[in-house]
């Protein structure tokens, strides 16, 4: 049995089953890239809820594992060389899973290069654009007189909408024919940015209908459904 204990996450998180990997997460659009990965490669974990309104993720538990306390972070017990690694950061976390199941990342180097520019696409605009329209649209940012701040971010965002339009066109998915972590990454926040945020007029999300095809198969892959939920809110 492997023996977790010393790992200080585990004292407020105790493992019930320390040889799965362990999830400390909330599902939000970074939270449920880990979830939904898991899901789709069948590896075995064990999810443990980062409640924020609890502000669990600026206690010196989770802070052990993910110094920048954000979600996701993950503690395989079976980590490379057979020891245990704790991980943050959802990007490194796709990658990791990906090279552990051997799944969703391409093996030959050109397509796995091309797939983590992808990844990095979404992390570094796709993600920080939407989050501020979400705040500026539903948040506090909503209370600004001063509407250019969102308009801003509305203009960068259907900029990368249009990208990634150009991208699947002729494409099923980001890669090509075959899902990947870059779609894994990607559409959590789309289907966050029209539903969640409610921004999907204000970005004209109709004028993207690859986006939208994409996004619809997608959201009914089994595998993204369970993910979705994954963990289950207090």
């Amino acid at each position: 049995m492997t023996d977790l204990s010393s790992f200080l996450v585990t004292k407020k998180w105790p493992a019930s089953h320390p040889d799965r990997i362990q999830l400390y997460s909330l599902p939000t659009p970074n939270g449920v890239k880990a979830s939904i990965m898991l899901e789709e490669t069948g590896l075995p974990y064990e999810p443990h809820l980062v409640s924020f309104n609890k502000k669990d993720q600026m206690t010196p538990e989770f802070l052990s594992v993910s110094p920048n306390n954000k979600i996701p972070a993950i503690l395989d017990p079976n980590g490379p060389g057979g020891q245990p690694l704790a991980l943050f950061e959802s990007g490194a976390i796709l990658i990791y899973l990906a090279d552990k199941s051997g799944q969703f990342l391409p093996q030959d180097a050109t397509g796995r290069y091309e797939a983590i520019q992808w990844l990095m696409f979404q992390m570094g605009g796709i993600g920080p654009m939407f989050g501020q329209i979400g705040f500026f649209n539903k948040f506090g940012g909503k209370d600004y007189e001063d509407k250019r701040p969102l308009q801003r971010y509305v203009d960068e965002s259907r900029r990368l909408l249009g990208v990634l339009e150009g991208r699947l066109t002729g494409r099923t998915w980001i890669m090509g024919d075959e899902y990947s972590i870059a779609d894994i990454a990607t559409f959590p926040w789309i289907r966050n940015l029209i539903g969640f945020y409610e921004a999907g007029d204000l970005v004209g999300i109709q004028d993207f209908p690859q986006v939208q095809r994409a996004l619809a198969e997608f959201v009914t892959r089994p595998a993204v459904i369970r993910g979705l939920n994954i963990p289950e809110r207090d």
